[in-house]
């Protein structure tokens, strides 16, 4: 038994070593919970679909494991292997999330010959601690952060466990400063390299123009969004705006949000679209006047990013990670959470069409620096630190005949 656990190991550092210097491709296991192509998906699977297709594309085998969902089947992706586990057909978001935290272990152990395990933080509580349970080196892609406000919501100790696992990560990945830096109160120890998230190329493609309405495109959640003070902000500003606010998405507090529509009589002043994806969403950027962005907490701001490289300026609260990727010029930050404040600037905004011009120009050139090629190829440097970070310890193991 010592001895085929001895051999393995030092088969496992060869291949380490080949990896590393190149001559041999990875095999990636990321740990991804969300499908892009799940109805309501969030920024963060189509930032792990593009970064992954890239990885493929350069000879690289990633597999991901996602939830269930209605419809959810493996399938082969540009390349990218996906894998949906669970329990039944994963109707609703809690069985969609149980399932998937009951059969992960199970499934990542069916995957022993990977190299590496990328962990996807998700909610509510941001991390499984997967480097306790892969037996794989693991990297944490943080693109979520935000346990502490589900902890509120839900009146669970959600924010305890993200803490703890946070502290189990030895390298982690942010798509912001402003996320890095959380993730290092809560684990100085750990490595964090600050990767953001890219944008379609299609997007630069648009012809910039001046639209009619204001447009909001996230997951339609009434308090982490912000749909309440939009909501409320909106009340006012639609007296002096001829356009109309469109809200595209989909999500569990869509009923509260037409509520409360209906409650400030704006039925005839906002327009559901729906979830979208792909060319229609750029359509629907390009298309907009203005693009708002309400949210309470952010860990990137995707849509903000998307709506100035189809150059639509955006108006957002002045919230940490939002900070970075709508500079001045580009856009309006408010004071956080200001309804009053945030109604006053839609107005103005809305009715300056020399500003608004000049800030799609600016917002598409700033933009161009969120490359998806560029960032695929600095996240891959990260996946190879990781190795590196094991690899002295795996050549300890085989030379010494102690297992990890």
């Amino acid at each position: 038994m010592f001895e085929r656990l001895s051999v393995s190991t030092r088969r496992r550092g060869t291949q380490l070593s080949r990896v590393l210097d190149g001559s041999a491709p990875l095999h990636i296991l990321h740990l991804g919970f969300e499908d892009p192509l799940m109805p309501g998906a969030g920024g963060g699977s189509v930032r792990t679909h593009e970064i992954n297709r890239r990885l493929v594309a350069r000879g690289h085998q990633v597999t991901v494991l996602t939830t269930k969902y209605p419809g959810s089947a493996e399938r082969i992706q540009d390349g990218v292997h996906y894998q949906p586990i669970g329990i039944g057909q994963g109707c609703s978001r809690l069985s969609r999330l149980c399932g998937y935290v009951l059969l992960l272990p199970q499934a990542v152990r069916r995957h022993r010959d990977a190299d590496l395990a990328v962990e996807d933080f998700f909610a509510p509580f941001s991390t499984m601690a997967a480097p306790r349970w892969t037996h794989l080196p693991t990297v944490g892609m943080v693109q979520w952060l935000h346990a502490r406000d589900k902890a509120r919501e839900y009146r669970l100790p959600f924010h305890l466990v993200e803490r703890a696992g946070v502290r189990q990560h030895r390298q982690l990945i942010a798509v912001s400063q402003g996320t890095a830096d959380r993730l290092g109160q809560m684990n100085p120890h750990a490595l964090v390299a600050v990767i953001g998230n890219g944008v379609d190329p299609a997007a630069f493609s648009t012809t910039p123009r001046l639209g009619q309405d204001i447009v909001f495109i996230g997951r339609l959640e009434l308090h982490g969004k912000g749909l309440d003070l939009l909501l409320a902000a909106w009340s006012t500003a639609c007296q002096q705006i001829r356009g109309q606010l469109i809200i595209a998405g989909s999500g569990r507090d869509e009923p509260q949000i037409r509520k409360l529509v209906q409650d400030l009589n704006l039925v005839d002043r906002v327009r559901f679209v729906g979830w979208v994806q792909g060319d229609a969403k750029l359509e629907l950027l390009n298309s907009a006047r203005l693009v708002v962005v309400p949210s309470r907490h952010e860990t990137f701001g995707l849509v903000a990013i998307e709506a100035l490289a189809s150059a639509t300026p955006v108006v957002a609260f002045a919230i940490p990670c939002l900070n970075e990727v709508v500079p001045r010029y580009c856009g309006w930050l408010v004071p956080r959470f200001d309804v009053n404040k945030l109604s006053k600037q839609l107005i103005d905004s809305y009715n300056d069409d020399y500003a608004l011009a000049a800030a799609g120009r600016r917002g598409r050139a700033f933009a161009g620096r969120f490359n998806w090629d560029n960032l695929a190829t600095a996240q891959l440097a990260q996946y190879r630190r990781a190795l590196e970070l094991e690899l002295p310890t795996t050549d300890a193991c085989a030379a010494g005949g102690v297992l990890r």
